[in-house]
């Protein structure tokens, strides 16, 4: 089971239109593909969701050869700095960058020993994982039209829970006029009828803006919303005003603990160093009575490693969010991963289930050459903008 090489491809992975949200749009993401080569002949498979981290996956790769699969935390100690700050390095990049590289360690690991993911962490709880259906205003792109109008966002669910059987919808709010988004999601909870609503404003709001927003989207049943403002602190202050729970990116459990607010982190794998630390820091959220579920946005690779975890780990529990039906690529055979009638299945086979798909991976790989890194690539595709003009209301 010894490591004998690392390799890492950044890819850029298109959507079938630009979707919109409060810091921008986004036409595609960067990712980093993984590929951990072991004695036995084997390829574990792992994953950096945070853009091109090829450099730094390749750097600690040096540092890894020889050493075996199973020794995840000798792995850990020489990769990731042991102190939480430090001014000469950047910890968080480190921590997330050998998340990637820790999740191939476990699939050449399952591989190997011919063992899903799901079974090397104790076994599934549940077999069909549920997952939202996102909506947002969208550009026209390569492959769909998008959506231009409340009525078009509306029609838009309507068709999924036609097409798929959706039963779980997410949608992106904080990007136009508050009145305006009052009727697109009048108007889609009109088109899903009793069907889950959430909402997620990324943190586009301060408090009073967001207290207005909430009292004006109660009539609409919103089960969750994800960061109406941008801290703990500021949910916290909102807690008299609606009765939905709230839910964060940002990772601070002990604030979590200490003001009762979110009720719900909602996190990658990378962000938690791998496979490992997102299990240890569920755990932690199970004891604290803090939720967890697992963030949107990565290829088929890191997908299939939070559907197997999800499958484990008895505290996920709910919906975790997918972007699977807005991609219009992937680097893995036969993706991205199906969504029907509101669930996905764990990939069968061993370690992650999935494999790489050798031209899909090229065919992913010279779109980030072209475009250039999301989200400050200097030839993005039409449609993208990120971060410049994010601005609270």
């Amino acid at each position: 089971m010894k490591i004998t090489a690392i390799r890492a491809t950044p890819v850029n992975i298109p959507f079938r239109a630009p979707y919109r949200f409060s810091y921008g749009s986004i036409a595609s993401l960067t990712k980093t593909v993984i590929e951990l080569e072991t004695a036995d002949g084997v390829t574990g498979l792992g994953e950096c969701a945070d853009g091109d981290r090829s450099a730094d996956v390749v750097a600690m790769g040096e540092r890894l050869i020889g050493l075996d699969v199973r020794d995840i935390h000798l792995a850990r100690q020489n990769c990731v700095p042991g102190m939480g700050y430090t001014p000469w390095d950047n910890t968080t990049a480190a921590r997330r960058a050998f998340g990637g590289i820790e999740m191939a360690m476990w699939d050449a690991r399952g591989k190997i020993e011919k063992l899903p993911l799901v079974t090397l962490l104790g076994g599934a709880v549940r077999d069909n994982i549920p997952l939202t259906e996102y909506f947002s205003y969208r550009a026209p792109g390569a492959q769909e039209n998008g959506e231009a109008t409340p009525t078009e966002v509306a029609r838009y669910c309507a068709h999924m829970i036609e097409r798929h059987g959706s039963l779980i919808f997410e949608g992106k709010v904080g990007t136009v006029a508050l009145p305006e988004e009052i009727d697109m999601v009048r108007e889609v909870r009109a088109a899903i009828g009793d069907r889950e609503l959430r909402l997620d404003a990324n943190g586009a709001w301060t408090v009073p803006t967001a207290r207005d927003a909430l009292n004006r989207f109660a009539p609409f049943d919103i089960t969750w919303f994800e960061e109406p403002c941008e801290t703990y602190s500021e949910m916290a202050a909102l807690r008299t005003h609606s009765a939905c729970s709230f839910s964060a990116h940002s990772i601070n459990l002990p604030q979590a603990v200490a003001l009762g607010c979110p009720d719900a982190i909602v996190t990658n794998i990378n962000e938690h160093g791998g496979i490992s630390g997102t299990r240890d820091f569920i755990a932690a959220c199970a004891a604290m009575n803090i939720g967890f579920r697992f963030h949107s946005g990565e290829t088929g690779i890191a997908s299939a490693a939070y559907l197997h975890m999800t499958a484990a780990l008895d505290h996920v529990r709910g919906a975790s969010q997918t972007l699977f039906h807005w991609y219009a690529d992937d680097v893995i055979e036969g993706g991205p991963h199906k969504l029907e009638n509101g669930v996905a299945a764990v990939p069968d086979g061993p370690g992650l289930g999935v494999t790489i798909d050798p031209v899909a991976l090229q065919r992913c790989h010279q779109r980030y050459l072209d475009e250039g890194r999301f989200p400050s690539g200097a030839h993005a595709p039409k449609g993208s903008g990120y971060g410049s003009f994010f601005r609270k209301s």
